[in-house]
């Protein structure tokens, strides 16, 4: 193992010097109820179940690495949802994905850890899996979680298939739901940030007696849409080749139309067709491009509601029944410029600006509008189950789930491709005036898209723990056996026209399937001493589509002194593959690739490219054809697709120094194999041509060629595979120190922090340090207690990223609050989070002209919260 030592060693340092001067604050990671007595809190250990185990168990310190965050760390970030609050966490090291305008998850916000992806987090909600996004099938969605329901979070830092089944490798969170609350409240917040304004309100009511106990409430938050013209980097111009533009080739000769004024450009602006609000002659080019940054949102709105509850009732001394619900919506709005496209023009129609050659015109369609999405998702989840004594020393719980996931989509102001190439080639359509086309002529070419999506589950299952099943060294050994059927329900269905991929803008292809999938799992704690544990625990799980995996693992937990603890677990895990690839239908796409056949045979190049490079033979081999040529492709369903498998191991060390000081450090290696990946067009030339050592994949992935043009590709056939490898391991410490301060009151703090030391994808290029990965990532939490005042001062920390040359500095941003503690039972808060109003630098990244995952652009955001009690 070969680490980059320096900046954890810094951090470390960093962190301790801190520490002694009393400078870092943070709450008890030990979750409390904030509705129950404090003065309650439990001098015993009960018994309870630990994210990563389904024994129930005394100990504080497992063999496995989990953080607990309680409900007044969350509420002190400031965070008006669960997703906005985990992004912000060291664990999501490459960031999440969160609501944007312009894509096809428009209202979705998945968690990420180790930056593995959303398909490798596993999220549950009491430790059962959370709904399943339609739009997303891969993905959980955070934003149907109420925070008002939210209780504390956990967050296993290993992988858990052994305990959980598929999709626990790169981790779980753990949302624990309010149970024991007991009274009533209500909460309203606001933040004002200088883009993107949010708000919030809940209400939560609490009710025990006798025989049981209620607790339910309502949770809602929002975000406001923010456009890009109001960002700073919204005065710049955006632009594109979809403006005004046209390409005409000589219908014998294939050969395009050049300008020897503009360096043999091959794309003309159509006379007089770029003088219309937000067309533009873009300098240096000479092209007529579209300012999209003008009309275009930067993110998307969403509005969240949830309605929740808990309810527990005895049924006698030994038997009780549980009923746990939630109903939330979601709606988000998003706007994307007008659409673009390329429409054929005829040789010989009066609108073709080069008559007598077939002419590709590369157009927005700016007269036709904006294209507004509107979205709009319900969600029902509803779990019944009962808790029991069998004996003396066994318990059964039992249940069952069901959740459904409803997902719908309108789309306004989308092209159909052939109806605006017949009004163009009739001259109804002017593309020589284009705002002043009639609107009756736009109205017959724009579509209204939509989409309609489900993802529903039905599950049963039960868990049996039996107690002191023999004597050992350290106690009574354990065991823990149960299972799982659930059935998974998906369609995902697109509008005709956006399926036939005719809408210009707008693609997608309608998937659907059901499986069912069922499971046992055993675990077995094995306490050898009383200072040395080991716990075995597999799981296997049967797909009704694919086949069926086994997942090990073992752990041990040693306490060689009072006040120190060792840890450690080897285990394997998978990831099966998801509705949404194996049912795909067959989607077509024209994708602009580069090969050098086909660069040739297509005369892909010009005049000042071959001089420069001696022939078109070398310049087509050494560049691949900047200008690119679009091939028909046909992204195909994923038949025969297995699940990914893991091996992965972790250990650490948890040092209780002192009565003020805890520290834990924990190592982690994740090796992933038979990865689940997706073969673009420009890949699979790659491969082709020699440019990319990935081996080919089998069928369907596919390119044909045609050699009576010079062997230049007629048609690609892409689909997704199981080939490859992901490598990836590092550290993760946690720092926590406690200070009596006597009058001044109670200073508690914590620094977490997480080194990624590597990351590669088949081998290939080290992807830790590289625009989007930083090497660290850390979040130091301060907490003053003082009578009826809480003062807060949390640091949040993103290393370096962008060694590949384009280097993004490290960001860090501090967040204040003052909570007081009022006479009439009540609680406020102010605070102001990004008090320097640090903004991202920057760098183009996947489409956006900043890291829109791993950084927010809200600037400085001053919020409050108001909450009664009664």
């Amino acid at each position: 193992m070969t680490l980059k030592t320096t900046k954890l060693r810094d951090a470390i340092g960093f962190a301790i010097a801190m520490s002694a001067t009393g400078f870092i604050g943070m709450g008890s990671a030990l979750a409390q109820d904030t509705g129950d007595s404090q003065s309650e809190e439990a001098t015993t250990l009960d018994r309870v179940e630990v994210t990563g185990s389904r024994l129930t168990r005394a100990t504080v310190e497992g063999a496995l690495p989990v953080v607990v965050i309680d409900r007044q760390e969350i509420e002190a970030s400031g965070e008006a949802s669960v997703a906005d609050y985990l992004r912000t966490t060291n664990f999501s090291s490459t960031g999440q994905f969160r609501p944007q305008s312009g894509s096809s998850a428009q209202a979705g916000a998945f968690a990420d850890l180790r930056g593995l992806g959303s398909n490798r987090t596993l999220v549950l909600i009491d430790g059962h899996r959370a709904p399943k996004a339609p739009f997303s099938a891969s993905s959980q969605d955070l934003n149907v979680i109420p925070m008002a329901a939210v209780e504390r979070i956990e967050v296993l830092t290993d992988g858990a298939s052994a305990i959980y089944g598929a999709d626990a490798v790169g981790g779980v969170i753990n949302i624990i739901t309010r149970k024991d609350y007991n009274g009533a409240s209500i909460m309203v917040g606001k933040s004002i940030p200088e883009w993107g304004a949010t708000d919030e309100a809940a209400a939560i009511v609490g009710i025990s007696g006798d025989r049981g106990n209620t607790v339910a409430g309502f949770s809602h938050n929002r975000r406001e849409m923010i456009y890009t013209r109001d960002r700073p980097w919204g005065a710049q111009l955006g632009s594109s080749i979809y403006g005004n533009n046209y390409v005409a080739v000589d219908p014998d000769t294939g050969a395009a139309l050049r300008d020897p004024s503009r360096d043999d450009d091959v794309y003309w602006p159509v006379p007089g067709g770029c003088e219309n609000t937000n067309f533009y002659i873009q300098e240096g080019t000479g092209r007529c491009v579209y300012d999209f940054n003008r009309v275009a949102a930067d993110e998307a709105s969403y509005n969240n509601k949830s309605f929740f509850s808990n309810s527990t009732f005895d049924i006698n001394d030994d038997w009780s029944m549980y009923l746990r619900t939630c109903v939330a919506n979601t709606k988000s709005f998003g706007r994307y410029a007008p659409t673009p496209g390329v429409v054929v023009l005829d040789p010989d129609s009066a609108s073709n600006p080069a008559p007598g050659n077939i002419t590709y015109l590369y157009h927005r369609f700016a007269a036709a509008g904006n294209r507004d999405n509107n979205t709009n998702a319900n969600v029902y989840d509803i779990n019944l189950g009962f808790d029991g004594r069998l004996s003396d020393n066994a318990d059964l719980r039992a249940g069952v789930r069901y959740n459904t996931y409803d997902y719908n989509e309108f789309g306004q102001n989308y092209i159909v491709q052939s109806l605006a190439e017949q009004a163009i080639n009739d001259g109804l359509y002017d593309i020589y005036d284009p705002a002043s086309t009639p609107e009756d002529v736009l109205n017959s070419i724009k579509a209204t898209i939509t989409r309609q999506s489900e993802f529903t589950t039905k599950e049963a299952y039960f868990n049996l723990t039996m107690y002191d099943l023999f004597q050992m060294g350290g106690g009574g050994s354990g065991i823990a056996v149960g299972g799982e059927f659930r059935k998974e329900d998906f369609a995902d269905i697109y509008d005709s026209l956006s399926a036939a991929g005719v809408v210009l803008g707008s693609s997608g292809a309608s998937a659907g399937d059901s499986r069912e999938v069922s499971a046992l799992y055993g675990e077995w704690q094995l306490p050898i001493t009383s200072t040395f544990e080991v716990n075995l625990a597999g799981r296997w799980e049967d797909y009704s589509d694919y086949g069926s995996n086994f997942a090990p693992k073992a752990s041990f937990r040693w306490q060689p002194l009072e006040n120190l603890t060792l840890r450690g677990s080897v285990g394997q895990g998978f990831v099966a593959p998801t509705l949404d690839i194996i049912s795909q239908a067959t989607a077509f796409s024209a994708d602009t690739v580069y090969d050098p056949a086909t660069c040739l045979a297509f005369q892909d190049y010009t005049a000042a490219q071959v001089a420069e490079y001696g022939s078109a033979e070398a310049y087509c081999n050494a560049e691949g054809g900047n200008l690119g040529v679009q091939r028909d492709a046909f992204r195909e369903k994923a038949e025969g697709l297995g699940a990914e498998e893991s091996d992965q191991y972790q250990f650490g060390v948890v040092w209780d120094a002192t009565d003020w000081l805890n520290v834990s450090v924990d190592y982690w290696n994740i090796e992933i194999s038979d990865r689940i990946a997706y073969y673009s067009s420009q890949k699979l030339i790659n491969i082709d041509i020699g440019d990319d050592p990935t081996p080919m994949p089998g069928a369907p992935c596919s390119i044909q060629r045609n050699p009576d043009l010079g062997n230049a590709i007629s048609e690609i056939h892409n689909c997704y595979f199981n080939e490859g490898e992901v490598e990836t391991d590092g550290i993760d410490l946690s720092l926590r120190t406690n200070f009596d301060m006597g009058g001044w009151g109670e200073l508690n703090n914590e620094l977490r922090a997480s080194f990624q030391n590597s990351y590669t994808i088949d081998g290939g290029e080290e992807q830790v340090g590289l625009q989007g990965f930083p090497e660290l990532r850390a979040t130091m939490n301060n907490r003053l207690v003082a009578g009826d005042f809480t003062y807060g001062y949390n640091i949040r920390f993103i290393g370096d990223n962008g060694e590949d040359g384009s280097a993004t500095g490290s960001y860090t941003t501090h967040d204040v609050y003052v909570q007081a503690a009022l006479p009439w039972n009540a609680n406020v808060t102010l605070g102001v989070n990004n008090v320097g109003d640090k903004m991202p630098q920057m760098i183009s990244y996947d489409g956006r002209p900043f890291n829109f995952y791993l950084y927010d652009a809200y600037g400085s955001s001053p919020y409050f919260r108001y909450e009664q009690n009664f």
